[in-house]
């Protein structure tokens, strides 16, 4: 949770952590929100009476005091905002309608053909935007934006630069095409990040100070959020996960090494691993129902996943563990078994904390309800730039 300031001159952060004390619980108190934040109950009082004036926050109902009247319980009116998130992946467009809670009201999927122009791809995005707000009869004033979740590397404007799983693309502006074509604020991040902040405003991390979230999709990728803050590194690339390696002598990857975890744990690794001709899909289906060859290789890919998580919890020294994307399919719970087994007994702190592993419950469209968590995240996080900008 975060923390605030009393200090003069920082009324933008102290009201965005107040705010996040509120939409992280399940109905807060103005005095528990002081206790939380270290605010003074003054302070409190000042920034709820605004965020009730500008609709973002209601009271609903009450709760006993241990002494006194009872205490007005305060929650995010979830209809307040609406944003859309739309992930890119090279073989679907996904694309989500959330509340200002963080909840998915409508979902939208689409196959991509491969090889289509990427301006073609673009404007499908932003036909399917506008399609799903009318669809929902949510009207243009009460979106906040659209959040683009696509594959990396980005750089700071949101241009893709090179991306290895396609091409064609290198140089394209996605994010002030989309901006251009649904006529809304775009903002964009690399699929694992938005991942990562789905689950913080939405999902299982709310009150979790730090946490990597493992994203398994076409690629493998991963999102970090450290000390409360998103952590995306000088180039805004951070937390590449599936460039782990974890195999010395393995294949080589894509990005000049050996062994990568993706070059070893991705569906078309395991497809080849496995030799049938059976879809990433199929062979899944067939691990979880327990098919002996099918079995192996996935507890295979599940143990090089492990060794790259006990790299990542001993780096880092986080608390939870969270994996998701659409590739975990069935496979989820056997691979969160064998990450939850190696990240108990083999980080060098493990005799002082416990790092907790979970499934992503909203695995499959994690990253498309993380893009539009962006636009919530970017509008109302608390940021502590904000209490150094001039």
């Amino acid at each position: 949770m975060y923390q605030g300031t009393n200090l003069p001159k920082v009324g933008s952060y102290n009201r965005a952590v107040v705010l996040e004390a509120i939409a992280a619980s399940d109905g807060i108190s103005r005095v528990q929100i002081a206790a939380v934040t270290g605010l003074t109950p003054q302070t409190v009082s000042v920034i709820v009476r605004r965020l009730l004036e500008e609709g973002l926050v209601v009271e609903d109902g009450s709760a006993p005091s241990s002494g006194g009247k009872p205490r007005t319980i305060l929650r995010v009116d979830a209809r307040a905002g609406y944003a859309v998130g739309v992930h890119f992946d090279p073989q679907e467009l996904s694309i989500v309608l959330a509340d200002l809670a963080g909840r998915p009201l409508a979902r939208l999927h689409l196959p991509q053909r491969p090889g289509v122009r990427p301006d073609a791809v673009i404007r499908t995005m932003a036909r399917a935007a506008r399609r799903i707000l009318r669809e929902a009869g949510v009207p243009d004033g009460k979106v906040l934006g659209v959040g683009l979740a696509c594959p990396g590397p980005l750089d700071a404007d949101g241009v893709m630069v090179s991306p290895p799983r396609l091409p064609g693309w290198d140089r394209v502006p996605i994010k002030g095409l989309l901006q251009e074509y649904t006529r809304f604020p775009v903002t964009v991040d690399n699929d694992a990040t938005a991942a990562a902040i789905g689950e913080r405003w939405a999902g299982i991390a709310r009150s979790a100070p730090g946490l990597a979230y493992l994203y398994l999709g076409t690629g493998i990728g991963g999102g970090l959020i450290l000390d409360n803050q998103v952590y995306r590194g000088s180039s805004l690339n951070a937390a590449e996960f599936g460039h782990i390696t974890v195999e010395p002598e393995g294949p080589e990857c894509y990005c000049g090494n050996r062994g990568c975890v993706e070059a070893v744990c991705c569906p078309s690794a395991i497809e080849a691993a496995l030799g049938t001709g059976a879809d990433h899909a199929a062979i899944c289906a067939a691990a979880a129902s327990g098919e002996p060859a099918a079995r192996r290789v996935i507890e295979r890919v599940a143990q090089r996943l492990a060794d790259a998580a006990v790299s990542v919890v001993n780096m880092l020294d986080i608390d939870l563990l969270v994996l998701g994307g659409p590739a975990l399919r069935e496979v989820g719970e056997i691979y969160r078994e064998v990450i939850a087994r190696a990240v108990a007994e083999r980080p060098l702190a493990r005799r002082l904390h416990a790092v907790r592993v979970e499934t992503s419950p909203i695995a499959a469209d994690a990253a498309a309800i993380g893009a539009a968590s962006l636009v919530f995240h970017a509008t109302y996080a608390p940021r502590l730039g904000t209490l150094v900008s001039g």
